[in-house]
């Protein structure tokens, strides 16, 4: 989990830092499973399937970002609030679910995760693993800090400010070839390919059960409840 973070922080390439991140959303997965409970490896079952979509939707507005700017240097990418707006806020959108924000995907795979951590399984505490388990739960609460740190940098980083003035005479056009160049809004092949991954960070996120409901009966069964 702190290896991806800290990877992240030091990426200055915006596909490389989304892959970073999967390290560090596995980290909680891991964590899940270790804790050998029903309720850390519901977590940890949501969680990748939560990083599948947002991780993916992510991926997916790399490739708009490098299609139009022909870079994913962030030191280079500014405005695109100004320049794509709805491309902005999309990434503003999945970047909060990649942290783990409440009522979407994420956070139903970090924060069970992290709450299981703290009441691992008897059988971890009967053989003197509760402390170990304890630092690992705060191990993870810091890295939803850092989660936080590098999403949020780069969202600002690339979406706020002004446009980079290599970019700033290019115009927003909505993907229709109306604009004044390559950079130009999401399109409609794109909302066709990224509606179905939103909706389900939401859906996933307001409505967990739909998710755990189908998960939990071979969980119970696994461990003979």
């Amino acid at each position: 989990i702190i290896y991806g973070a800290l990877g992240c922080l030091a990426q200055t390439d915006m596909k490389r830092l989304i892959a970073f991140s999967s390290v560090a959303h596995m980290g909680f997965v891991m964590l899940g499973i270790s804790t050998l409970t029903p309720l850390g490896i519901n977590a940890a079952m949501f969680g990748m399937v939560a990083h599948g979509l947002i991780t993916g939707m992510l991926f997916f507005i790399a490739g708009s970002v490098k299609e139009r700017y022909h870079t994913l240097e962030i030191k280079r990418l500014s405005g695109m609030l100004i320049q794509m707006p709805r491309l902005g806020w999309i990434l503003g959108f999945c970047a909060m679910a990649s942290l783990g924000l409440p009522g979407l995907a994420g956070f139903w795979g970090e924060f069970p995760a992290i709450i299981s951590s703290w009441n691992p399984a008897e059988v971890l505490v009967a053989n003197g693993h509760e402390g170990l388990y304890r630092g690992l739960t705060i191990v993870a609460a810091l890295g939803t800090v850092l989660a936080a740190a590098y999403l949020l940098w780069l969202y600002q980083r690339t979406s706020f400010g002004t446009p980079n003035p290599e970019f700033a005479g290019d115009g927003h056009g909505d993907g229709h070839g109306d604009g004044h160049s390559d950079i130009h809004d999401v399109g409609i092949y794109e909302w066709i390919a990224w509606t179905p991954l939103l909706i389900a960070i939401v859906v996933f996120g307001v409505y967990p059960q739909l998710m755990f409901k189908v998960m939990d009966p071979a969980i119970t069964q696994l461990f003979g409840k």
